[in-house]
């Protein structure tokens, strides 16, 4: 059976509302309906952890908790199903100590704001879809 990526219950974490309004808008026009939003780290673990997404979309610079902050609060979670989900970082940060601090936090994917629809779908595809 092929992955139907509008049933997806997605977490978009990102501190300016503009960019969150836009993710939302890229993944309505995917058909997800579910997404949820935090506009910083530490309020958007609290929300991950009550709504249980698929896949999480989290900016990187963000205040107070940033998104390796969250990503390392998120893997240190004494919850298998919680810590284990996906996060992917939107951001426009490719510095090589960024990338690689990501990396060893198990992030699940980098994408480069702007994002395209087809950049969005082909990251939750690769990564949800088996």
């Amino acid at each position: 059976m092929a992955f139907d990526i509008g049933k997806s219950k997605v977490m978009v974490i990102e501190d300016e509302p503009f960019i969150r309004t836009l993710i939302r808008r890229l993944l309505k026009q995917l058909g997800v309906e579910d997404v949820h939003e935090a506009n910083e780290g530490g309020a958007g673990l609290k929300e991950v952890v009550r709504i249980r997404p698929h896949i999480i979309f989290c900016d990187i610079h963000m205040e107070p908790v940033n998104g390796l902050a969250f990503l390392q609060k998120l893997r240190a979670l004494p919850l298998a199903d919680v810590k284990s989900i996906p996060v992917v970082f939107l951001t426009a940060d490719s510095q090589e100590e960024t990338v690689l601090m990501a990396k060893s936090l198990a992030v699940n994917g980098y994408l480069v704001k702007p994002v395209s629809p087809a950049a969005l779908q082909a990251r939750m595809q690769a990564i949800l879809g088996g």
